[in-house]
């Protein structure tokens, strides 16, 4: 990489647009990072966080695009993108179920996606969904960073239980990572933000070159 920068600017992270399919999504020749996890698991405050602006995934909640693929641009070929929450009550099984289908896809044939950022809230972690999920990393050997959010609701004594818990049962795994998250509290936005620019900085270079 010519010139490499340290760091990415999130803070100038604009919506771009919204895709139904893969086949609707921007151009597969850049480098993104998308963010799922379950519709309470608080994705759209973490991006807000990460970015500094309340209203920035406030897209992803109008109606009729809970279901859809969100785009944001944060420079030229470089995205953070919003996968449909599940496990919404509302929403009836058919339409999960084409969700389902429209994730699978978009996680098996898109080429630009560099890592993926799973979101759990700390307090009812992996359920159905984010095993699901992290087992789909470990197949695909995607990197995968998951953020244990509303870690503000537990003392830091617990919260640091929870976290040590999954640090010991993602040992064998170095492409998965995990840190504590509060949107609330401004908890470990940084530490995204250093995750995200060593996946969406690199580009020819292993990232885990040199790593013991």
């Amino acid at each position: 990489m010519t010139d490499p920068k340290s760091s990415l600017n999130y803070r100038k992270a604009q919506f771009l647009k919204s895709a139904a399919k893969l086949s609707q999504c921007p151009p597969d020749n850049g480098r993104e990072v998308a963010f799922a996890g379950r519709s309470n698991a608080g994705k759209s405050s973490a991006l807000n966080a990460l970015t500094g602006s309340s209203k920035l995934a406030r897209t992803s909640k109008t109606p009729g695009r809970t279901q859809l693929i969100n785009y944001f641009t944060i420079e030229q070929g470089v995205h953070l993108v919003d996968l449909p929450g599940y496990g919404y009550a509302k929403v009836p099984e058919a339409m999960k179920n084409e969700w389902q289908r429209h994730l699978n896809h978009y996680l098996t044939h898109r080429e630009s996606l560099v890592g993926l950022v799973l979101l759990m809230d700390i307090r009812h972690p992996m359920k159905a969904f984010d095993q699901m999920m992290l087992q789909w990393s470990i197949d695909s050997q995607l990197p995968l960073h998951v953020l244990l959010t509303k870690s503000d609701k537990l003392k830091q004594g617990a919260a640091r239980q929870v976290l040590n818990k999954y640090h010991n049962e993602f040992r064998d795994f170095p492409l998965l990572t995990i840190q504590l998250f509060s949107a609330f509290k401004k908890t470990g936005v940084d530490e995204l933000g250093s995750k995200l620019d060593q996946w969406l900085l690199y580009e020819d270079e292993d990232p885990l070159a040199g790593e013991e």
